[in-house]
């Protein structure tokens, strides 16, 4: 059944009212095992629509069940797609009564960065397991207060991290355990492409834009899986090449990373360039990962002749289902909110050095 535009205004409103008085019943340790975890996609943007929709068509452990929306126009489409039923569709006003819903045990948050925080607490504070696009939110505190928050309500955070599902990635990630060519020296960590849209949320400040929290996240993920440890300091220099269009965040960023070990990491983050690659240079040889952040997975090489590559569809159907069983299973998740903590703190650094014309910041 479709539901029109003036019927979900209705129910919005009228569950708004009620939502306070919903009981969190549904909580980890209460659920009744599946086979496969009900997820639902908050927000219906481009990722949600043309990345993690088709990708849960694919998945093992979990599959799509419900969806929250402010667009009542865009319902339709994905009931008649997907077959989902109307009591598993919600607005922003009714979020809160998923917690009475058995058919969804996972909720996706998949909205501009400046929203993060607000639904992921709320929905912990449902009793329902938290999945958070990245980057996890643009401030430390915000990360702080969504770990905090599904800790208190006994339920898991993740982050998502695609590549760190990739084979590929975790190929090169047991090069760095077993120290195969000895310790980091040098590492260069980039990734980047040009940025047409002039007014998403990527350009504006107040919804966590900026290329740091975006292509940054990639740059640094790269230099700390590369050397294992957490950066200790950074100096930065931000700017744009479209000042009319990035006049209030950066449109591109570099940024040199110390690591307590000695190794120094050159990274480049950008909007306005494409550019994709991770060269690791140690004690006794050299990786290279081009690119390190495909969609389509990731290709490497070492210096021995080894060469890195299982070929990879997608990764996103790889996370979905690796955080469906760790749930499933009660393991930890591969890449936990902490995870997305730790690069905001790097975020925050380089943003603060770029503000300074370059000088250091330490990483606490």
């Amino acid at each position: 059944m479709t539901i029109q535009r003036r019927s979900f205004i209705q129910k919005a409103s009228i569950a708004a009212g009620v939502a306070a008085f919903s009981p969190h019943v549904l909580l980890a340790a209460t659920r009744p095992k599946k086979e496969k975890l009900g997820v639902a996609l908050v927000g219906l943007g481009y990722y949600s629509t043309d990345l993690l929709a088709p990708a849960l068509q694919k998945t093992k452990y979990c599959e799509l069940k419900g969806i929250v929306t402010g667009s009542a126009d865009k319902i339709p489409t994905w009931q008649q797609k997907y077959g989902i039923a109307d009591k598993n569709v919600y607005s922003y006003d009714t979020y809160e009564e998923i917690a009475n819903n058995p058919d969804i045990d996972v909720i996706y948050v998949v909205l501009p960065p400046s929203m993060h925080k607000e639904y992921t607490v709320r929905g912990a504070n449902i009793g329902k397991h938290m999945w958070c696009e990245k980057p996890m939110a643009p401030s430390v505190n915000d990360c702080q207060a969504m770990i905090e928050a599904c800790e208190k309500n006994k339920v898991g955070l993740a982050i998502g991290y695609r590549c760190q599902h990739d084979p590929n990635i975790q190929a090169y990630r047991k090069v760095v355990k077993e120290q195969k060519f000895g310790k980091v020296k040098l590492l260069q960590s980039a990734a980047g492409y040009v940025e047409g849209r002039t007014n998403h949320w990527k350009q504006k400040k107040a919804m966590g834009g900026g290329v740091m929290g975006d292509m940054g996240v990639y740059a640094i993920q790269g230099a700390r899986m590369a050397t294992g440890e957490e950066p200790i300091s950074v100096r930065a220099i931000t700017s744009t090449t479209r000042p009319e269009i990035y006049h209030e965040v950066e449109e591109t960023a570099a940024y040199v990373l110390e690591f307590p070990s000695g190794a120094i990491a050159t990274c480049q983050s950008s909007f306005g360039a494409n550019m994709n690659y991770l060269q690791v240079n140690y004690e006794k040889g050299w990786l290279k990962m081009e690119p390190q952040t495909g969609y389509g997975g990731n290709r490497g090489s070492m210096s021995d002749g080894t060469e890195i590559y299982t070929p990879v569809d997608r990764q996103q159907p790889l996370q979905l289902d690796d955080d469906a069983l760790a749930i499933m299973q009660g393991k930890p998740y591969l890449a936990p909110g902490e995870e997305g903590l730790r690069d905001i703190r790097v975020v925050e650094a380089v943003l603060k050095s770029g503000a300074s014309g370059g000088c250091e910041v330490k990483i606490n």
